[in-house]
């Protein structure tokens, strides 16, 4: 068992091998996973552990590996199992398939024993040397200690009005706001951790599950550089249904929205008719236009279709989570085989 007057042990949960064996802190301290998803990544993840190595210094905590692969198609695995038999500290998760990030994420969360556990991305866009200001705060007494991008320089211009845009309407229809410019680089504390494994729902938005228990917070700004290595996984479809799956898990806004929307279309309907029926007693029957009842059979028919898949969205997740399957599956686990 670990005592308080021990130091700071951080693991990183990392699905990607190792090409650099780390060498062992010089005050090893209480125990913490850096947790890092991986897909089709096997250019990577060596470069990941020799810039980790270099810009991270060994004597702040004893650093562990956990990568979480999922469903890679190249030699990501093969790359893990070599890393993995050169350094007894570096393990990995193989999922059966792609299940997705948010899916990855929560597998590692849910198979490390910790104190802390530090969540980042193997493409070093979220940068090594910024961890030690994150486990600084923890120090401090914050359970959640998150990385805020300082600026969107390596980003689009697209994405960086389409991620505004996002936060914004996340933080205005949700009764629990997210910081804005803050993704998955955080580092959160074993209570944080517990909490999360309570949570069931299979559409996981990791962002506001993090928030969602309500611990101590902080951001510590840093520049997020452009990717060093590979492509990235995500592309603007996907980002759009991201968005899409963040909103519904979090908010009823949208329903109320078209509620609301409903009603005044309703009303304005009530006062049409009003007025179309009081036209026809004082003054007879005129034949209506062709054009105006094509486009009001139009407009209200879009409506109704925007209107049920707004319901059919809240409907699908219920529809999912009465299923009850698994967030994931996992086929190999290195420190069981």
């Amino acid at each position: 068992s670990r005592t308080s007057g021990e130091n700071l042990f951080v693991v990183l949960l990392i699905s990607a091998p190792i090409s650099q064996k780390l060498e062992p802190p010089a005050n090893p301290g209480r125990f913490i996973t850096v947790i890092v998803p991986v897909k089709n990544e096997e250019e990577s993840i060596p470069h990941f552990l020799e810039q980790f190595a270099a810009r991270v210094p060994g004597d702040i905590a004893h650093f562990g590996f956990l990568f979480v692969d999922d469903g890679s198609t190249d030699n990501t695995i093969d790359v893990l199992r070599r890393i993995c038999l050169a350094d007894s500290r570096v393990s990995y998760l193989k999922l059966t398939r792609n299940f997705g990030k948010e899916a990855a994420m929560t597998a590692g969360i849910d198979h490390v024993d910790c104190d802390a556990a530090i969540i980042m991305d193997v493409d070093l866009q979220d940068p090594p040397e910024v961890i030690p200001l994150l486990i600084e705060q923890w120090q401090n007494g914050y359970h959640t200690v998150f990385g805020l991008r300082a600026g969107r320089d390596a980003d689009t211009v697209s994405k960086r009005v389409t991620a505004g845009l996002f936060y914004k309407a996340f933080n205005s229809a949700s009764h629990l706001p997210i910081p804005s410019d803050a993704g998955d680089f955080r580092l959160i504390s074993k209570k944080v951790i517990e909490a999360l494994r309570l949570l069931p729902e299979r559409n996981r938005f990791m962002k506001g599950l993090f928030a969602w228990p309500g611990y101590s917070a902080i951001g510590v700004p840093y520049e997020r550089p452009a990717r060093a290595k590979g492509e990235t996984k995500f592309n603007a479809w996907k980002l759009w249904n991201f968005a899409i799956d963040g909103i519904a898990s979090f908010s009823t806004v949208p329903l109320r929205i078209w509620t609301y929307f409903g009603m005044v279309v309703s009303v304005a309907a009530l006062l049409y008719m009003l007025t179309i029926i009081g036209k026809t007693l004082l003054f007879g029957n005129d034949t209506p236009g062709y054009s105006s009842l094509m486009a009001a059979v139009l407009f209200f028919g879009g409506v109704q279709l925007i209107s049920v898949g707004v319901l059919g969205e809240y409907i699908g997740r219920l529809y999912i989570e009465a299923k009850g399957r698994p967030t994931y599956l996992i086929e190999e686990d290195s420190r069981t085989t």
